[in-house]
């Protein structure tokens, strides 16, 4: 196997281990009636994050690595794409998710009781929302890599 076919392997396989507890990772907390249920979730999607994180920065590195033995990719118009809006997916994280979280996080970490506090849900509705926005970038990346429709 050639390092170009490695590295596909790699990118495919980082994409399905970070890519895929990502998209889950919203609807971890549906279900949860009590504060300890809740906190539990969000631990879990703490423990999932890392699977992101490491996915995330393999299919960067992979992805331009490949650009890089393949410079034709560069004027491919579905690469280019893909590139920018990993890169604005990248910084959402940072710029939009992190703020939107911290509310959140403070309320986990401050409410007393197992009753759910009625702010947790309007928070929530809003973090949410964006990582809803971040999957669908990520799904319209998939996208692209599949069909490379330009």
């Amino acid at each position: 196997m050639a390092l170009y076919d490695w590295l596909v392997f790699i990118h495919i396989f980082s994409a399905i281990a970070g890519m895929g507890p990502g998209f889950a990772m919203t609807f971890m907390t549906r279900g949860a009636r009590t504060m300890a249920e809740l906190n539990h979730a969000f631990r879990l999607r703490h423990r999932l994050h890392r699977f992101v994180m490491i996915g995330g920065i393999l299919l960067l590195i992979t992805g331009i690595w490949m650009g890089a033995l393949q410079p034709a990719l560069f004027q491919q118009g579905w690469y280019i794409t893909s590139l920018v809006l990993f890169l604005v997916a990248l910084a959402f994280g940072p710029l939009v998710l992190a703020p939107r979280s911290k509310p959140v996080k403070a309320m986990l970490n401050e409410h007393k009781g197992d009753d759910i506090p009625e702010s947790y849900y309007a928070h929530s509705r809003t973090l949410f929302f964006f990582e809803h926005v971040l999957n669908s970038l990520f799904l319209i990346i998939i996208v692209l890599m599949i069909l490379k429709p330009f």
